[in-house]
């Protein structure tokens, strides 16, 4: 009789299945850490955003941070969504390209003038075509809202016309987008959510801009909090083989078919031979935005050094196992000084993953996050902005 047929090998298979299993509940699935020190938002997320408070259970075959970061592209759907495209131009003569879903079939918002608008900011060489921004989308149109994803230069196949791309710390373009957005609806109410470094943008752009905004409130996802942590992680053996040396050839074939546009004000040959983030930041980032050090670019890129004078109600979801964004780097001391920040951190998660059920295709613990805090500004914000 074989090791089966005999029972010991089910009862070795139930064994383990028990122990996995014990473990899993005891130390995987997690209630979310909220971290808030104004007492009057942490009662409207819990009143209208409950996802933060409940029991995160991560998909239980791959739940590890590095796991889900790479598997959420390939495992979670895309869904269709039509987008309108607008080429506006900046004041240094380049220009951004915009996707609008217009959400024009909207039964709640039908008055066009008054619809809802939420602007997306996807990652470091994101488009509008990334499966969370799509989801994002999905999420908002069934609400009824209006969705604009901000594209970064020369990232959504439009041309460049002049040497000048994109980096975390300069808010310019962004504040050229969300200028040009409420002038289109000055009426409607408007938010934005931001994913990984577009996250970083737009937490740079609220501690510049504090209270003088238009956006009513802003989500943000993913977001690396401080860069010198971040790269440091990024470049640890493991990292940049799965993570880093992907980046950073992201990075450089985004600029390569610019190459004779930018070639007028860098050596192209010595940037195509980065290696690390850190490197193609050293050689193109730093330089085309006027840094005299990397060190010095990287500072002011750092989301946390500017978390104190964010003066909107904001909530970050980050998981403290993003290889991207460590825990021990997220700002949470900084976070109770402002009454504006609410931090949840989940135990697992990775970086943009946060995948969770047996087959995680169709809808992530992140998606519902924005889908229930974009919902409750828009439908209860009124209860938080007094504060």
């Amino acid at each position: 009789v074989g090791l089966f047929g005999s029972g010991v090998g089910l009862s070795l298979v139930l064994g383990f299945g028990v122990a996995y299993a014990c473990y899993y509940l005891s130390s995987i699935a997690k209630k979310p850490q909220l971290v808030a020190s104004n007492e009057r938002f942490c009662r409207f997320l819990e009143e209208y955003c409950p996802v933060v408070t409940e029991t995160y259970y991560p998909t239980i075959w791959c739940w590890e941070g590095r796991v889900q970061t790479l598997l959420r592209p390939f495992i979670t759907s895309r869904p269709q969504v039509q987008y309108r495209n607008e080429l506006i131009r900046t004041a240094d003569g380049g220009q951004i390209s915009l996707d609008w879903f217009d959400n024009n079939d909207s039964l709640y918002y039908p008055d066009a003038s008054t619809r809802p608008t939420v602007l997306l900011l996807p990652g470091l060489t994101g488009t509008s075509k990334e499966s969370y921004i799509l989801h994002m989308i999905h999420q908002s149109e069934t609400l009824g809202y209006r969705c604009v994803v901000f594209n970064n230069r020369g990232i959504a196949g439009e041309d460049l016309l002049t040497p000048r791309t994109y980096c975390a710390a300069n808010t310019e373009d962004l504040e050229a987008v969300i200028h040009h957005i409420h002038s289109l609806h000055p009426s409607a109410p408007f938010m934005a959510a931001g994913v990984s470094m577009g996250g970083m943008l737009l937490l740079n752009y609220l501690g510049k801009t504090g209270r003088d905004t238009p956006l009513m409130a802003a989500a943000v996802f993913s977001a690396g909090w401080n860069v010198f942590e971040s790269v440091e992680s990024l470049e640890k053996p493991l990292n940049w083989l799965l993570f880093n040396y992907y980046l950073t050839t992201c990075l450089q074939s985004s600029i390569s078919r610019h190459r004779e546009m930018l070639e007028k004000l860098f050596d192209m040959d010595l940037v195509m031979k980065a290696r690390t983030v850190r490197e193609f930041d050293k050689q193109f980032t730093s330089v085309m935005f006027g840094y005299r050090t990397i060190e010095d670019y990287y500072e002011d890129a750092s989301p946390c050094r500017k978390l104190k004078s964010v003066g909107i109600p904001v909530l970050c979801l980050n998981s403290v196992d993003d290889v991207f964004s460590p825990g021990h780097a997220i700002p949470v001391e900084a976070a109770k000084q402002n009454a504006n920040v609410a931090l949840v951190l989940t135990s697992c998660g990775g970086h943009i993953g946060f995948l969770e059920g047996i087959w995680p295709r169709k809808c992530t613990y992140m998606d519902r996050v924005f889908k229930q805090f974009v919902q409750a500004v828009f439908e209860h914000g009124n209860k938080i902005f007094s504060m």
